[in-house]
């Protein structure tokens, strides 16, 4: 019956939409801070993975972040834009495309360091 209080499909009793909240809360905290530095919240989380470990693979990226190629590539074609990272072909293996950090990239991991606090 619509409309009970107790019924189970209550948005209000939905574990996902707790979570989808919070996830977009804790994405407002971050925007202005990222926005001084000119990075959206997804670029960051891609900053951090190379950061982490400067010469990934898209596929290793992907594995890290959760996120398929298809959500990644346009996500690494704009901070390559930004003049953060390069992309490049592996010579080793064609499939493989290598992310790298730019020095512009790596000077931006100490502009990021308030951040995290």
């Amino acid at each position: 019956m619509l409309g009970l209080v107790n019924d189970a499909l209550t948005l209000d009793k939905q574990l996902c939409f707790a979570l989808y909240s919070a996830s977009r809360a804790t994405t407002a905290v971050y925007r202005p801070l990222l926005d001084d530095l000119g990075i959206t919240y997804p670029q960051y989380l891609v900053m951090l993975a190379l950061w982490e470990r400067d010469e990934l693979s898209v596929s290793e990226l992907g594995d890290r972040l959760g996120l398929d190629s298809g959500t990644l590539s346009p996500l690494l074609k704009r901070i390559e834009a930004l003049s953060l990272v390069t992309r490049e072909r592996s010579p080793g293996d064609e499939r493989r495309v290598d992310i790298r950090l730019t020095e512009a990239g790596r000077a931006l991991r100490s502009a990021a360091a308030h951040v995290p606090e």
